[in-house]
């Protein structure tokens, strides 16, 4: 079994984009900012950064299509007009994504950012936190297009890229080099397994990585008593075999509501 700290790390959303002029800083750095504010959830900065990069996106797509962008600074009259203009472009001038797949989901965040606003008050339901994710949930499919499109790396790297964008940011899970750390005190091991698991529920997780993730003591008792009593319950499917973990939706429903759903 590979061990953890002898892979390969994976490649940052900013070397994959390779994008020209000065469209790739500038996207990058949003995009950090975006995620950064998503796990301390601070949905309001969220909310900026998506409508951020949106802004820069959207001159790329004018580039990309016209040779001229809005320049930066200046103030993009009618976002939803331009959307739409480039949207019209020839096809033999932009491929399908850029043209038509990216401008809707760049019309999705803008309009949820400047429509519906992102500082709500008074109601019966707070929709910050589901508009925050919606945005940020935007801009990771966003991002993963450009990298599709951009990218000059191997098709495993850049897939490698794009799943890694469809991980759930906690900010009870810190990711620290190449390890995972749960920050809620007072979890037993179970739920810290449930929680890592969750953080990433479209992957199967290494046994051995888990096992180091919550520093169990022995490695032999951890499968037996932490991973096969799981898996008893049906919280999550443990193959022995591949030494891989993945959450069941049982285990997703319990993290959301024992765990995420008990927050101070």
């Amino acid at each position: 079994m590979a061990n953890s700290s002898t892979r390969k790390s994976k490649p940052s959303v900013s070397s994959a984009l390779s994008l020209p002029g000065p469209f790739r800083q500038r996207i990058a750095q949003h995009y950090r900012e975006l995620k950064a504010r998503q796990s301390e959830g601070k949905h309001e900065a969220v909310g900026l950064a998506a409508g951020k990069l949106a802004e820069c996106v959207l001159r790329l797509l004018q580039h990309e299509t016209a040779g001229t962008y809005t320049p930066f600074g200046q103030h993009i009259k009618n976002f939803a007009a331009e959307c739409h203009r480039i949207s019209q472009t020839p096809a033999t001038i932009a491929n399908e994504s850029l043209r038509v797949v990216i401008p809707l989901g760049l019309q999705f965040v803008y309009t949820l950012r400047n429509k519906r606003g992102i500082g709500h008050v008074g109601g019966d339901v707070d929709p910050n936190a589901i508009d925050a994710e919606a945005m940020a949930r935007g801009c990771d499919w966003i991002v993963a297009e450009l990298i599709r499109n951009y990218h000059k790396l191997s098709l495993e790297e850049a897939q490698d890229i794009v799943e890694t964008l469809a991980q759930r940011s906690l900010p009870e899970v810190w990711d620290v080099g190449e390890k995972r750390r749960v920050l809620r005190s007072g979890l037993d091991y179970s739920r810290q397994v449930l929680l890592l698991c969750y953080t990433d529920p479209a992957q199967h997780v290494l046994s051995e990585d888990l096992f180091e993730w919550v520093e169990y003591s022995n490695l032999s008792v951890f499968k037996k008593n932490v991973l096969q009593s799981l898996h008893r319950s049906r919280l999550i499917e443990y193959d022995q075999e591949a030494e891989t973990v993945r959450l069941s939706p049982k285990g997703a429903r319990l993290v959301e509501k024992e765990i995420l759903g008990s927050r101070n």
